[in-house]
């Protein structure tokens, strides 16, 4: 009899054991799908009509969850058809379509500072209230900072910068363990001549302050955002890496890339050498914005990942 006892008492622990077991996986499961959906969770619909006189602003509402209704291009950065399904193309940004622009009846407009100057702000502010973004000014954190208080989602901004600095820091190691921690140039190649990008916008923060690669010699010392040079000085850089951006926009780039390629200076590089040399395209590099910089690292993460 008190054998029996004990067995249906060991019985009767091992099922509450069970079901308290069951119980705490469920709660689990339930936390891991309540945290999943927070995750996935959207940013609301922003209830406000809104024109973009720049598509580097039009990446910075990107980032915020805001897709213009309407912006203006540029021709080396022409609008996605995939991403931009339901947005109006307004012209190039340096001459809108304001027939286009008015006909749109957006609620705001947010344009950069250089061509609310060009082109008359009062222009803008006769259609609907409008926001001035400097983007000479700052980096673009602090241009999504400025429109993320504009449109009321800091938190948004916040996230998508931390985010964004996780993925820089991630692309930053694998960058180390790639290349190592030789120096770096970006170049730009069309029938006009050779482009040296500098440590300002767009290419610089991205490359020499957000994942953090040496700057090769001479480009700390470019004044502007870039500067033409001949292949000539290509070796004073003596760059350990170089990316490479052949222009999509001037008919014969890719000629004179190849040409390039088959010259005894080139050949003649460090990076050529060793085979560190990477192609990337105008978009999204050139598209210095909060998303567009967001899906540079991206490309620049496979870029490293395939090498």
């Amino acid at each position: 009899m008190r054998k029996l006892l004990v067995l249906l008492m060991s019985t009767f622990l091992f099922i509450l054991a069970a079901c308290g077991n069951e119980e705490g996986q469920d709660k689990k499961v339930n936390e891991n799908k309540d945290s999943k959906a927070s995750s996935d969770s959207k940013v609301e619909e922003y209830d406000k009509k809104v024109a973009s006189i720049s598509i580097f602003l039009t990446g910075d509402l990107m980032a915020l969850g805001i897709t213009p209704d309407g912006t203006t291009t540029s021709d080396y950065l022409p609008l996605d058809e995939e991403r931009f399904s339901k947005t109006e193309y307004l012209g190039f940004t340096k001459e809108p379509d304001m027939e286009a622009l008015i006909a749109m009846q957006p609620d705001e407009i947010f344009i950069d500072t250089e061509f609310a100057g060009k082109h008359g702000l009062e222009k803008y502010e006769a259609i609907a209230p409008t926001n001035v973004i400097n983007l000479d000014e700052g980096r673009w954190k602090d241009h999504l900072h400025d429109i993320a208080d504009i449109v009321d989602r800091e938190k948004t901004a916040e996230q998508f910068i931390k985010d964004y600095e996780a993925k820089a820091e991630e692309v930053s190691t694998l960058a180390k363990e790639k290349l190592g921690e030789g120096t770096v140039m970006a170049v730009r190649i069309s029938p006009k001549g050779l482009r040296v990008y500098g440590m300002e916008r767009p290419l610089g923060p991205i490359l020499f302050e957000d994942v953090g690669f040496k700057p090769a010699a001479g480009v700390e010392a470019i004044e502007e955002n870039w500067e033409n040079i001949s292949k000539e000085v290509l070796p004073d850089f003596d760059a350990d890496t170089i990316f490479v951006l052949v222009s999509s926009v001037d008919e014969g780039s890719e000629d004179v890339y190849k040409e390039l390629q088959n010259d005894p200076i080139w050949q003649s590089l460090k990076a050529v050498k060793n085979d560190q040399v990477f192609l990337i395209s105008e978009q999204p590099w050139l598209d210095y914005s909060a998303y567009g910089n967001k899906l540079a690292l991206d490309n620049l993460e496979e870029i490293l990942i395939n090498k």
